[in-house]
């Protein structure tokens, strides 16, 4: 069948090259964030299948997944006292006991998904970016909230502390780069105003310099105390995703939506690497490795990819990129039925056609029509859905995408999306009708 060739198993986690390389393999959507222990001997990966996988960076053990999201995970990160923090788009953050693998408390507060997360440095708060509008800032131990910090007209992408924890700069989807005097709780100053929206900051305390990157391309290097620009890194490719600054300070990297990763040395701001890491989608993540040595990646792929730094420039980059087997959106009309297409855009990236047990933000579909919603065993439905009374059919979920889920099933996981047209609908169900049949 042709789902058999659709949805190939999902290996987990030996070192899978012996030069140097390394993927981690296993999450069943798109790698949204990764972050880095400090003594780099394990590494988090937040994912768009709700969950938050724990990885030894060395060895072949499988990794430890953590659950307790109710929607995909969009950021991580390391606490002191084996513990780790993590936001996503329930609205919540999480405070991880990584020796128990259980939740030790919860960030409850935003109305918003939830898109960065950053402790202070000395980790005693925890600063949250949310798309309600808000920066609010817990306590790092029990995650009581502490305060909240306002000033972006619209979403807030990211944050960064400086000075100890006293001030703490924002970006957002209003172009505004502003900084927060925590201390004082004054109101913020205005650093920048880029004309297009903000998307991450990176930053050097010490050599005197804050990083942006920006929906447009733009990639820039200011001096946070005046806003003036050190350098300017802006390109073709936009928008720009991810940034990360190495543990030594000596380099930044940058991922952008066409899939490329740029290595750029801080010292003089000249571009040391510039690779395509993934042929087809963007880079949401990245991360240093502890030494400095190495850059991981992750994307639209479901697993995540450790490039060694230590060559010649360059040097073996373009043999080695992230797997792209299982996203396949990008389906021209014409390259396959109209059925399979419409499946491909609305429903590949969170369900599965397959009884695999693989790991998905949505449950399978295998044997849907029939199914009580909600019913699936193993899978973590909201109280609205398991209550809704619906039970699977072509009635139904011709319904489900005329009306929207926000309309038919309210209160689900399910994403707003519809599909207007009467004859995609029908092509959708005779698609899954048949693919989804028990054999």
């Amino acid at each position: 069948m042709l789902r058999a060739a659709l949805f190939v198993a999902l290996t987990l986690a030996a070192p899978a090259f012996a030069d140097g390389f390394r993927t981690f393999s296993g999450h069943g959507g798109p790698i949204m964030d990764i972050a880095v222990a400090p003594d780099g001997r394990r590494i988090l990966t937040a994912s768009f299948d709700n969950s938050l996988g724990l990885w030894e960076v060395e060895g072949t053990a499988s990794p430890v997944w953590l659950e307790g999201h109710g929607a995909a995970v969009n950021a991580a990160a390391f606490l002191p006292k084996s513990r780790a923090v993590s936001v996503g788009d329930d609205f919540e953050g999480i405070i991880w006991d990584l020796e128990t693998h259980e939740p030790a408390a919860r960030l409850d507060g935003h109305t918003g998904k939830i898109v960065s997360v950053r402790p202070s440095p000395d980790a005693s708060r925890i600063a949250t970016a949310s798309w309600d509008g808000t920066i609010r800032l817990w306590d790092g131990v029990s995650g009581h909230p502490t305060a909240v910090l306002t000033g972006h007209e619209g979403p807030i992408n990211d944050v960064a502390w400086a000075r100890g924890g006293a001030t703490l700069y924002s970006a957002g989807y209003d172009g505004l780069i502003l900084e927060h005097d925590v201390a004082a709780g004054a109101s913020p100053r205005r650093v920048v105003s880029h004309g297009f929206g903000v998307n991450v900051l990176a930053i050097d305390e010490a050599a005197g310099w804050l990083a942006f990157g920006a929906a447009d391309g733009g990639v820039e290097i200011l001096d946070p105390a005046t806003g003036a620009t050190i350098a300017d890194l802006s390109g073709d490719r936009r928008p720009i995703l991810a940034l990360a600054r190495s543990p030594d300070g000596t380099r930044l990297a940058i991922g952008d939506g066409d899939g490329y990763i740029m290595i750029v040395a801080t010292a003089d701001w000249h571009v040391e690497r510039d690779f395509h890491a993934a042929l087809n989608g963007p880079i949401w993540a990245l991360a240093f490795t502890a030494v400095s040595q190495g850059i991981i990646a992750g994307g639209i792929a479901d697993e995540a990819m450790l490039w060694p730094l230590s060559g010649g420039p360059g040097e073996g980059d373009e043999r080695k990129h992230l797997a792209e087997s299982q996203r396949r959106f990008h389906v021209a009309p014409g390259t396959v039925s109209n059925g399979e297409r419409q499946f491909l855009r609305k429903c590949s990236i969170c369900h599965s056609l397959e009884d695999d047990g693989a790991r998905h933000a949505g449950p399978s579909l295998h044997a849907v029509f029939g199914r009580r919603a909600g019913s699936l065993p193993g899978y973590g439905y909201t109280a609205a859905l398991r209550q809704s009374g619906i039970i699977w059919s072509e009635t139904t979920i011709d319904r489900l995408f005329a009306l929207g889920p926000e309309h038919v099933t309210p209160g689900s996981k399910m994403p707003m999306q519809r599909i207007v047209a009467a004859q995609d609908r029908a092509d959708l169900i005779a698609f899954l009708k048949r693919e989804t049949a028990p054999e």
